[in-house]
């Protein structure tokens, strides 16, 4: 398979949590960079095309654009940092 990340993800597991039109959903960041990551959500599952996620670790918030879903993971572009 061809990479075609700008960047080196970075292997992490970390709490987080998506939220946006007013709920939220506890889940587990895979692996991150300073431009995306992989989420791995409770279960498959719907996802707006743009949301936010929070790191529980440290409280940041970084604005997400959803760019691919494979059962209950997702690969999200960060859009800017909070």
């Amino acid at each position: 398979m061809i990479e075609r990340r700008k960047r080196e993800r970075i292997e992490v597991d970390e709490v987080g949590y998506v939220f946006g039109d007013g709920a939220s959903l506890r889940c587990r960041v895979v692996n991150m960079s300073d431009q995306g990551a992989a989420i791995e959500l409770l279960s498959k599952r719907y996802m707006n095309s743009t949301f936010k996620l929070m790191l529980e670790r440290d409280r940041s918030i970084r604005s997400c654009r959803l760019i691919w879903s494979s059962g209950n993971l997702i690969g999200v572009a960060f859009q800017e940092l909070w």
